[in-house]
């Protein structure tokens, strides 16, 4: 097979989808691996590094598309890169197509083969290639969160911490999954008053187990989310349905009852946000003010600490690459259950439920699909 690997065009995001350790099993096995000049340079791999495991350098993005049967990216394809596509190509990334009508049509449109990292689920429901962005995102969200909280960026001036004599900052993580959970313990770390929200009472109480005394779980339900807004200087959204829109929990409305200056960051914003007044923003342009409530937004989160994110992703992806490439595309997604739920279009049909239902649009069973 022949695997392609672009270099990230979308703003700001400077991860490589394949490394030369994942290049290197690849090329051993056969495969011819293409990578575009200078791809891997900011998350620190050169053009060297891929020769030396036996990868082609090419020029331009347009070849690379062209001659590879499955294209390995980070991010979902730009308007170019969707011009390139072909019904013999497969693209596996993050697409997030729940988030996005427009993108969602585009490629059913060119009849290639999408398969979601965001959507791929092991037996146990855990989602295998989300988790290590997700607890790079989780990291940063209280990193980020306690920045913006800082007097010169608009925020309330409080340190997240605290001093003695001074009370902490109170931080509410709305759902306790990866990224809950990654965002408490640093907040925690910090020293502030931590408070995770979430409707799953056996995850509550295993958080309530292992969290320090700082961290207190809340069921989450509306009556309960307003009352603790009141009280929250850094609002963390975290809230995941696999390859569906995020429900909207925090809705403008409610925004009035947070004090001036607090800081919303809603990781979510990949699949729609989970609070009402999100929309992606960018790292060079992060931040918004709606009714005096800063808020962070950036849709590639991780894309801000290349080096970590690109290492922890291909050490999680590498396996399905290497399923993918040496069984062929259509015996991997027949043969791996978990690889099948990543599949979200395939020719042309749509075959993942919540892309579906998110935007009224004819859904075809993955198993049929392949047999046609």
């Amino acid at each position: 097979m022949i695997i392609g690997t672009p270099k990230e065009i979308k703003a700001h995001e400077n991860r490589i989808a394949l490394t030369p350790h994942v290049a290197l099993e690849l090329t051993r096995s056969g495969h011819d691996v293409l990578i575009e000049k200078t791809a891997g340079e900011s998350s620190g791999f050169s053009d060297n590094d891929y020769e030396s495991v036996g990868c082609e350098i090419i020029n331009s993005s347009k070849e690379i598309f062209e001659r590879a049967d499955m294209i390995v990216k980070v991010k979902e394809p730009q308007p170019e890169e969707m011009a390139m596509c072909s019904p013999d190509l497969t693209m596996f990334t993050y697409f997030h197509f729940a988030a996005d009508e427009q993108l969602t049509k585009n490629f059913r449109d060119t009849g290639a083969t999408a398969i979601a990292y965001e959507t791929i689920m092991l037996e146990d429901h855990s989602l295998p290639l989300l988790i290590p962005m997700s607890e790079v995102a989780g990291r940063m969200a209280v990193q980020e969160g306690a920045k913006y909280l800082e007097k010169y960026h608009g925020g309330r001036g409080i340190l997240l911490g605290g001093v003695p004599g001074v009370e902490p900052a109170t931080v509410t993580i709305l759902g306790g999954g990866i990224v809950g959970t990654n965002a408490a313990h640093i907040a925690a770390g910090l020293g502030a008053n931590v408070y995770i929200m979430d409707i799953n009472l056996n995850r509550l109480r295993y958080l309530d187990e292992i969290m320090p005394k700082n961290v207190h779980t809340i069921y989450s339900n509306q009556y309960n989310i307003r009352e603790i807004l009141s009280r929250t200087d850094l609002l963390v959204g975290a809230v995941l349905i696999p390859g569906a829109k995020a429900p909207k929990l925090v809705t403008r409305d409610m925004l009035s009852l947070m004090m001036p200056g607090s800081v919303i960051v809603d990781v979510a914003v990949d699949q729609g946000g989970c609070i009402e007044t999100c929309k992606p923003t960018t790292h060079d342009d992060p931040i918004y003010e709606v009714d005096g409530i800063i808020h962070y937004c950036v849709a590639n989160m991780p894309g801000a600490v290349p080096y970590t994110s690109t290492t922890a992703l291909t050490n999680a992806t590498n396996p399905y690459i290497q399923i993918l490439a040496n069984d062929g595309i259509t015996n991997a997604l027949q043969n791996d259950a978990s690889l099948l739920k990543g599949l979200n279009m395939f020719k042309g049909h749509v075959t993942h439920q919540g892309v579906s239902d998110a935007f009224g649009l004819e859904y075809t069973k993955p198993e049929i699909a392949l047999k046609n």
